[in-house]
């Protein structure tokens, strides 16, 4: 972790796990079965998974290849949420949206940056895991606020608009991961 990165964390610390779990709880109670918010719920699941795998990972073989699957799964969520959901903070949440886009964007950078570390490194397991803080506190903010403004104020047929051209857009990077 770079000496910014740890000047950034401490002065800036983590939302708590319970904070987390509470806000994943809010999220789901909002959700509606294959809606829009319930699909990227499943996949900030699955993306905490992968995450998970990563870490756990042994050998450089298999952090490669676990760190591919987490890229893979990272880029097509961040694009669907960037084509349908972020467009929706504009109206009455430009700052929720700005955030939004800049968090994923340096999210991809720290990924591509990972990629040039020697997987069986320290260096490299500090940069898994300053990129899993950043992720996780980037999908506390989604389900603890950002889509719960959505969920509330949009009307159903945006909501259903939106879940459709979700599903569409996740379709598009479902089939490599």
């Amino acid at each position: 972790m770079s000496v910014l990165d740890r000047i950034v964390a401490a002065v800036t610390p983590p939302e708590s796990e319970q904070d987390r779990v509470k806000a994943r709880q809010r999220a789901r109670a909002a959700a509606a079965p294959g809606d829009w918010l319930d699909q990227i719920l499943h996949h900030h699941e699955q993306i905490e998974a992968a995450f998970a795998q990563a870490q756990a990972a042994t050998d450089a073989q298999s952090r490669t290849q676990a760190q591919r699957k987490l890229a893979a799964l990272l880029t097509g969520h961040s694009s669907a949420e960037e084509a349908v959901i972020y467009p929706q903070l504009s109206s009455g949440h430009k700052t929720h949206m700005a955030m939004a886009y800049e968090e994923q964007q340096a999210a991809k950078v720290e990924l591509a940056l990972l990629e040039t570390l020697d997987p069986l490194s320290q260096d490299w397991r500090e940069k898994l895991e300053h990129i899993r803080g950043a992720v996780a506190h980037h999908v506390y903010e989604e389900e603890n606020d950002r889509f719960l403004h959505l969920k509330e104020e949009l009307p159903a047929p945006d909501q259903d608009r939106m879940t459709a051209r979700y599903r569409e857009e996740m379709s598009r990077y479902d089939s490599g991961l």
